[in-house]
């Protein structure tokens, strides 16, 4: 084996930028395509928004403007603004910054000073302005390299820091901001910032109940046991209430950061309510029945907090600093206390939160023995070699590497000629490969014993590890791929259904997703396009004129290999399924999946798609 020199020649400095540009992942966590919720472009958003929330914290401005126009994002807020001398330093030099001295900024979400100068390193072009006392500075940089380092002018402006940048489309590929996913992230700092106005795109979010509002817009309080739950302590707030939905509902939050995958101050959440519910009733109910259908909220502050990554997506603290009493214990005592006396002095709340853990008790101990058998059936189906073709990131080590598993992603197809292709043409270290037989079962308005007692759905709960909830799910992407027709349409709503009737939390938390693959493939001799719509389709024959070949994808089946590896690569478009509006899960699946009323109907014809050559299916067979 040859010998590889090592000398002071391989040994490399780094500047800031080069090192964030060289290793993104490690600042604002995977990259994506805005697809995803936790994609790149939405953590350079957060860390800008992050500063502006801090100010408000700490008593100054009351009104955040956020702007999205072309790939462009500004951010304007009506704080202090950064020190004028030092503007220029607090976006471009690490560990620079006024978090640091914790007089300033007591119980902030950033402590690091990394956030911004991340977002300007993996931008294009990245503009600051800082407005004090009458006098403006004004710093511009393209990739992080200082372009402009104006004098100071005066202005008539009002204090604060307006930041407008372009994500790198070298580093941020094909990228598209969903306004959907920003809209939900400044939603989450309006509930956690009682007061405090923001404007996105010009439309006002603002919240005046905090928790309170976040649960009675997350969930249809019609369909609630009992009236939410909410109370308020030093720095704690905890709104819940059970509903009749399977799974559990959490949003967490530290320091108005939203901690989409919990941490110590939810477990400490979670742990408190079973105990302090068991007390009350001096009754050891079984965890899983006191947890069924709750939906919760907690909201803590503490200093210095210690974040499990620099996306701060999960906290680790186990303390309150600087008292250093216990997170658990701190989360513990104030449920314990004001849980207890609020069910003590509402008798019917009481009443109805009872009923239903019995109810959940009763459900759990009738499918036992199904799902005892049921669990034996997936083992005996050798689960891994017939339906699921894992990926290696699972394969290879059960631990895994975190950041492959945030790469990973499962597709779930029907029929061997579809899975096949895509078998043949994915990524195996990431993408998994689940095979249907046939159209999976409609199962709206049946219970979970379904999910038993039927061998596909069952053997799919197992293939993506979600039996007992979402927290062990294998994948961080779920991807449901069908063939664009009107079977491929009604298989899908089928899939949708089993999700948001028995795991919402899949979709709530941004795990489900639908495969966008080309409708049309026009080619001549020398170029070749793939086109997702008809209009693609036009443009394409216009671009390569004369008479191309034209080929229409009726199935996934009849897209080769070769091509398909094209649609699940780093070309891949997704679309995420999102539940937006005021309807609630049940009222979705009713008005998709329940009687056909003449408006479901409407619907149906004015949005599916039907080629020409193709007779209408019966509406009922579609849905």
């Amino acid at each position: 084996m040859a010998q590889v020199k090592y000398t002071e020649d391989n040994i490399r400095s780094l500047d800031w930028k080069e090192h964030i540009r060289l290793r993104p992942g490690m600042y604002i966590g995977k990259l994506g395509d805005g697809s995803a919720a936790d994609d790149g472009i939405y953590i350079l958003i957060k860390e800008v928004l992050d500063n502006s929330i801090d100010e408000y914290v700490m008593g100054h401005g009351k009104t955040i403007e956020v702007d999205i126009l072309d790939g462009m994002v500004r951010i304007r807020d009506y704080g202090r603004g950064i020190p004028l001398g030092k503007v220029v330093d607090c976006v471009s030099k690490i560990n620079t910054g006024g978090k640091y001295d914790s007089k300033a900024f007591k119980k902030s979400v950033g402590l690091n000073g990394v956030g911004t100068k991340a977002v300007n390193a993996l931008s294009s072009n990245f503009k600051v302005q800082s407005m004090r006392e009458g006098k403006v500075k004004t710093a511009e940089f393209e990739r992080g390299e200082l372009t402009l380092d104006a004098k100071l002018q005066k202005t008539a402006m009002e204090n604060g820091t307006s930041i407008e940048f372009i994500p790198d489309d070298k580093i941020f590929k094909k990228y598209k901001f969903e306004l959907a996913y920003i809209e939900e992230q400044l939603w989450n700092y309006a509930y956690l910032n009682a007061g405090l106005k923001l404007k996105l795109n010009g439309k006002i979010i603002q919240s005046k109940n905090g928790l309170l509002d976040l649960l009675t817009n997350k969930t249809n309080v019609e369909e609630l046991r009992y009236p939410i739950i909410h109370l308020q302590g030093h720095d704690i707030e905890i709104a819940l209430s059970h509903g009749n939905q399977y799974g559990e509902q959490y949003h967490s939050f530290v320091n108005g950061q939203n901690t989409t995958q919990g941490g110590t101050h939810l477990h400490a959440f979670r742990e408190a309510i079973v105990k302090t519910i068991r007390e009350h009733y001096k009754k050891d109910f079984d965890t899983k029945d006191i947890q069924s259908a709750i939906v919760g909220a907690i909201s803590v502050r503490v200093e210095e907090p210690v974040f499990e990554s620099q996306t701060k997506t999960k906290l680790g603290s186990q303390s309150i600093a600087p008292e250093g009493k216990s997170i658990r214990l701190f989360v513990g005592e104030f449920v314990k206390k004001h849980l207890d006396n609020y069910l003590h002095k509402t008798p019917e709340s009481s009443k109805a939160l009872l009923s239903r853990i019995q109810q959940s008790e009763k459900e759990r101990k009738e499918i036992a023995g199904i799902k005892k058998l049921a669990n034996q059936r997936a083992k005996k189906a050798n689960l891994h070699n017939k339906k699921l073709r894992d990926c290696r990131v699972h394969l290879t080590d059960k631990k895994g590497d975190e950041t492959k598993k945030l790469e990973s992603s499962i597709f779930i197809t029907e029929g061997d000629s579809a899975s096949g292709s895509i078998t043949k043409a994915r990524n195996v270290t990431t993408q998994a490969v689940f095979s249907l037989r046939g159209k999976p079962l409609n199962c709206y308005g049946m219970t979970k014993k379904i999910v038993y007692q039927n061998e596909e759905l069952n053997l799919l709960q197992h293939a993506l590890d979600i039996e007992d909830g979402i927290e062990n799910l294998r994948y961080n992407k779920v991807i449901i791929a069908t063939d664009a027709d009107v079977d491929g349409m009604h298989i899908r709503l089928l899939l949708l259904t089993f999700f948001l009737q028995y795991f919402p939390e899949l979709v709530r938390q941004h795990h489900l997703f639908i495969l966008d693959t080309p409708l049309f493939r026009v080619r001549d001799k020398k170029e070749t396009f793939y086109c997702y719509s008809e209009k693609e389709k036009q443009d394409a024959m216009a671009a390569l004129r004369g008479k191309p070949e034209v080929t229409r994808f009726k199935g996934l089946g009849e897209i080769s290999p070769d091509e398909f590896e094209d649609f699940i690569g780093s070309g891949m478009r997704t679309d995420p399924v999102l539940i937006g509006g005021s309807m609630s899960i049940e009222e979705i699946l009713s008005y998709y999946m329940g009687k056909n009323t003449p408006m479901r109907q409407e619907f149906i014809i004015e949005n599916l798609k039907v080629e020409k050559d193709t007779i209408t299916p019966d509406l009922e067979e579609i849905v």
